[in-house]
C-alpha cells in the first residue's frame, strides 16, 4: 500500500521540479529578447519607406471602412508639411466621423486612444493629452475635409484616427528625413 503513494509522490514533486526550472529560462530570454526590441525600437527602420515618394503636400482619404488610403508617408524635416484628411465616406459623422492626429515619437498609441474616447466634447482630441500630439485635424463627417500645416523633426511619428473604435485599425507612419 506505501508503494501505491510513494510512486505518485515522487512523480509530482519531479513534475513540478521540471516546471520550476523552465521559467528561469524562459525569464532570462524574456529579458533577452525586451533589450533587443528596446535596441531596434531606437533605430527604427519602416519597411516599405523606400518605396514612397517624399512629399511635404499629402492628401490622405479616410472611408466608411475605417482606412486611411495612406499608411505610410515620406517627409523632409524642419520644412513646412501640408496635409489635407478627406473623408470620403458617407455614414454620419456621430457614428463614423474621422479625424488624423499625429503623435510625437514615443507615445503609446493604445494609452492615447483610451484617453481620447473619454474626449467626445472636444473631437476626441484629449485636452489631458495635448503634448503628446505634433498635429492634428478636426474631426470630420461625410464629405469634409481638413487642411493643416505643421513641421516635424527627423524621425518616425504615428498617425492615427481617435474616433472610439478607429485606432486598432486606422494608424500609419510618418517618415520624417
Amino acid at each position: 500500500m506505501k508503494r501505491l503513494f510513494v510512486f505518485p509522490a515522487i512523480a509530482i514533486v519531479l513534475s513540478l521540479a521540471a516546471c520550476g526550472g523552465s521559467e528561469n529560462k524562459n525569464t532570462s530570454t524574456t529579458t533577452e529578447e525586451t533589450t533587443s526590441s528596446s535596441e531596434s525600437a531606437t533605430a527604427e527602420t519602416v519597411p516599405g519607406i523606400e518605396n514612397v515618394e517624399t512629399s511635404n503636400t499629402i492628401v490622405v482619404e479616410s472611408n466608411d471602412q475605417m482606412k486611411f488610403d495612406k499608411e505610410l508617408l515620406r517627409v523632409k524635416a524642419g520644412e513646412e508639411i501640408s496635409l489635407t484628411l478627406k473623408n470620403v465616406g458617407t455614414l454620419p459623422k456621430e457614428s463614423m466621423g474621422h479625424n488624423l492626429i499625429v503623435l510625437k515619437p514615443g507615445v503609446d498609441v493604445a494609452t492615447f486612444a483610451g484617453e481620447a474616447t473619454a474626449a467626445a466634447d472636444a473631437d476626441y482630441i484629449p485636452k489631458t493629452a495635448l503634448s503628446s500630439i505634433a498635429a492634428h485635424t478636426k474631426l470630420l463627417g461625410p464629405g469634409e475635409e481638413d487642411k493643416i500645416s505643421f513641421t516635424l523633426e527627423k524621425g518616425v511619428y504615428t498617425f492615427i484616427c481617435s474616433f472610439p473604435g478607429h485606432y486598432g485599425v486606422m494608424q500609419g507612419k510618418i517618415v520624417a528625413e
